[in-house]
């Protein structure tokens, strides 16, 4: 034995004297042969055991065995390619005359061959070889790990006829756990207890990988002792891989202690780690032959496959399972929800995979949590030591106050953490929580007194009884499967976070774009609405006789043409209805051309960011009617069609009639561009332009998922009556004072002059609420009008002091009428601008009613 096997088999007994070195098992031999074919090393029952004479160191194995049996020994020698290699000779004869054969393992130490021999069975060696693949029959159609350990404790103690086959897994914090066991009935049984780490110490567990096997088949035989015990040099020879090498006195004595007599563990290694052990105990002395042993050898290498691939398969499920995960996480963010918004529900997919008691999202500096979680000042509180830790690796424990103080502050809320971190710089971090859970572990025996000391001497544990330990301040452990689903889930979080943060680039650069476009476009129509202005003005001064009637026509055309641009920019941004988006554009630019326009066909609401697109179309395309084609005169009309397709889908036909003759432009203006191209870029759809001599023709769809299904719509803009009267004579007392908000002072000396022309005696005119109520705080006012949006402010703390005086007013706006709620605000009606006039007569008719 050499001094690294003393060390395995020794727990923490490094003052163990050392004379067992060098020793081997009684129930078999063995011969350690040089490079010059003599015997360097023997066990001193060599001689009897094999009954070859003349054994001394120096001898040459040729002359102690005969030709056919060192011939086999040669063969089987040539077979030792690799260090660790073993081969194995069976019913070798070692005499010419005599029946008794021996079964021989060969393998290398250093420069030298060992050859161990021992008594063959002949009446279970065909039966041990035979067994081999009845053994392994069916088990590879077992999926569940513990159900196949499980059958493999069955079968190998059907083989070795052991009293307990255990099979024994390493935890990854060096503990054991017994997860299978099969036993005799009348014996306790073992399943479900844990053994410290320091049972079998990491030494023991390195010889485990390199010699699958280790049998004693008496603790109480005393060992055989190698002769000379010692080489040239001084060291022992290395037994690591013999299987008669003696074990530590420690070790016999710890068997003992159990009450154990023989024993035989066997290594289950998966992909070059010792995943665990075939712990088989019995309570009699035993000597498994040679061949029943590689027997299980074998059986453990086949099982050790076999468990590998049902370790894989688990590992296939567990991906799948991530795949899923990732894809159910990718769904509920498809919207471009950041997980700060959607954290529960994110928190509640993730559940189904990874249990957990809470979670928390800590991005760009900011913290939400759901559930049982720290609050934002204790999660801050760790985070020091968070950032302090590598970045990108993902951190479970199951205590986590060991790991930070802090968190000894909410560790009855969340004991455990699963951390995530899901950038480098700065840190963001998605965390899953566990709470405090208590918990009993049952050991084979106080696991905190491994060894107990006699007079100096380190002797093993005695006490194997189960022994519980209660366990606060953890959680449950979060297992390998969930680990490796948390990766999956680290990777899917920052593929969300980046296609947020693409997204948002994006965002900000299409925002960028279309801010320079709109800043163009604005500036393109509002010198398109100046110089239609001044055509309205104009074009209307050859129909109207006199000034009145001239004010009042242009009056009403701006009007109509302030209602069309407010039903591009609606705040409410709903769907809107198509004929009135027609009519709007009809009224605005064609006057009274309106009665030759025709629109046939059901009405559909237009979604908003299909309408704007609409609104561009139809608008050029009315201009350019009104301006070239067959309203440009007096004869041609126009026929509008709506028709929904069997998809849908909205047709709109265009046909101009009985107009000037057509002919397409000779120049393609932005104008032609906005008809040809907005619907089918933007919109996905159809459009289709003929300039037929006869009447410009065209075809416009629209998808259907822009479209809904027409209902009736009323938005109330004014709740006055306007009548017909110029003047607000007999509709009681007018007020004679009137308080008058507006910021723009052209606006402002147009109203005051039309309230004037009303029969207002005193209009107090203000541009701010600080004037307006010390206006009203002077002398308090009859009736008041006021411009709701003053720049930067409002005019509502004027409002609210009026209500509170029970002095009437109303309210008007440039926006939309449904974002101001003027009711509450006690106002009498809501002006939409630009009014006139007979708006303003009407408030006031509703003022006087109001004080009658």
């Amino acid at each position: 034995m050499s001094a690294t096997e003393h060390q395995v088999d020794l727990t923490s007994c490094d003052r163990e004297p050392i004379h067992q070195l060098g020793h081997v098992q009684p129930f078999g031999a063995m011969l350690v042969v040089s490079s010059d074919n003599f015997i360097a090393h023997f066990s001193q029952n060599a001689p009897e055991f094999l009954n070859i004479q003349g054994i001394v160191q120096g001898a040459l194995l040729d002359d102690l065995l005969p030709r056919e049996a060192l011939s086999a020994l040669q063969n089987a020698a040539e077979g030792l390619v690799e260090p660790d290699d073993t081969e194995r000779v069976f019913a070798l004869s070692l005499h010419a005359s005599a029946g008794e054969r021996f079964d021989c393992s060969v393998h290398r130490s250093g420069g030298q061959l060992v050859l161990e021999f021992e008594r063959h069975d002949p009446a279970g060696f065909a039966n041990h070889v035979a067994s081999i693949r009845p053994m392994m029959k069916g088990l590879d159609a077992i999926e569940d790990v513990g159900k196949l350990c499980e059958a493999a404790a069955r079968r190998l103690k059907a083989l070795l006829e052991f009293d307990r086959v255990m099979v024994y897994q390493f935890h990854p914090d060096g503990s054991g756990e017994v997860i299978a066991e099969a036993r005799e009935r009348e014996i306790d049984s073992y399943a479900g207890l844990r053994y410290p780490k320091s049972d079998i110490p990491s030494q023991a567990r390195e010889l485990y990988l390199r010699n699958r096997l280790r049998i004693i088949s008496n603790v109480n035989d005393s060992p055989v002792p190698i002769v000379p015990g010692r080489q040239f040099g001084g060291e022992p020879i290395d037994l690591s891989l013999s299987t008669l090498r003696s074990v530590s006195p420690i070790h016999l004595e710890y068997l003992r202690n159990m009450g154990v007599r023989a024993s035989l563990s066997i290594s289950i290694i998966v992909r070059g780690r010792l995943w665990g052990l075939f712990a088989c105990h019995h309570y009699r002395p035993r000597v498994l032959p040679f061949s029943n042993r590689t027997a299980a050898e074998v059986f453990s290498q086949m099982f050790s496959l076999t468990l590998d691939k049902a370790l894989h398969d688990q590992g296939t499920a567990r991906r799948a399972l991530g795949q899923n995960l990732h894809e159910r996480l990718m769904t509920r963010l498809a919207g471009g929800a950041s997980l700060r918004d959607t954290l529960t529900q994110v928190g509640a997919t993730i559940g189904d995979s990874i249990p957990h008691d809470g979670a928390s999202i800590f991005i760009d500096g900011e913290y939400v949590a759901s559930g049982h979680a720290p609050s934002e000042d204790e999660f801050r509180a760790i985070l020091p030591g968070l950032q302090a830790g590598p970045a990108g690796r993902i951190l479970a424990t199951s205590e986590l106050a060991r790991e930070f103080d802090a968190a000894h502050g909410f560790v009855q809320r969340a004991a455990g953490a699963l951390i995530i971190p899901v950038s480098r710089s700065p840190r963001d971090y998605f965390v899953l929580w566990r709470r405090e859970l208590k918990q009993v572990i049952t050991w084979a025996g106080n696991p905190d007194k491994p060894a107990e000391g006699e007079g100096g001497r380190i002797s093993p544990r005695k006490s194997f009884a189960a022994w519980q330990q209660t366990v606060e301040g953890r959680s449950a452990d979060w297992t390998q499967p969930e680990l490796d689903l948390a990766e999956t889930l680290r990777i899917t979080l920052i593929e969300v976070i980046l296609r947020l943060t693409d997204a948002a680039a994006q965002e900000r650069k299409r925002a960028s774009e279309q801010q320079d476009l709109l800043i163009a476009e604005l500036n393109h129509r509002v010198r398109n609405i100046l110089n239609l202005i001044r055509g309205l003005v104009n074009q209307s001064r050859h129909e109207a006789g006199d000034a009145v009637t001239l004010t009042k026509l242009i009056g009403g055309r701006i009007g109509a043409l302030a209602a069309a641009h407010d039903n591009l920019t609606k705040d409410n941004w709903g769907p809107t209805s198509l004929k009135k988006l027609i009519a709007d554009e009809a009224d605005a630019y064609l006057g009274s051309k309106t009665s030759r326009l025709a629109v046939e066909g059901s009405d559909v609401l237009i979604a908003p960011q299909a309408y704007t697109v609409l609104a561009l179309v139809l608008h050029e395309m009315i201009t350019n009617s009104a301006k070239y084609g067959s309203l440009s005169d007096h004869s041609g009309d126009l026929l509008i069609r709506l028709d929904r397709l069997d998809n849908g889908d909205l047709e709109l036909h265009w046909k101009e009639r009985g107009g000037p003759p057509v002919r397409a432009p000779e120049r393609r203006g932005f104008g032609t561009t906005i008809i040809e191209q907005s619907i089918p870029h933007e919109l996905q759809g159809e459009a289709d332009v003929e300039f037929a001599v006869s009447g410009l023709r065209a075809r416009f769809v629209v998808p259907a998922r822009f479209l809904t299904e027409a209902e009736e719509e009323h938005e109330m803009v004014s709740h006055v009556d306007h009548g017909t009267p110029e003047n607000a004579e007999g509709a009681g007392e007018l007020p004679r004072r009137v308080l008058l908000i507006e910021d723009n002072m052209i606006i402002a000396l147009d109203i005051e002059e039309m309230l004037r022309e009303l029969g207002v005696e005193e209009v107090l005119v203000s541009g701010s609420v600080t004037q307006a109520l010390r206006a009203i705080e002077n002398d308090s006012p009859e009736f008041a009008v006021l411009d709701f949006n003053l720049g930067e402010e409002s005019s509502e703390p004027v409002a609210r002091e009026l209500s509170r005086r029970g002095v009437p007013f109303v309210l008007a706006t440039g926006y939309s009428a449904k974002e101001i709620k003027f009711e509450e605000l006690g106002a009498l009606a809501m002006l939409k601008k630009p009014y006139d006039k007979s708006d303003l007569a009407g408030a006031l008719r509703s003022a006087a009613a109001s004080a009658d």
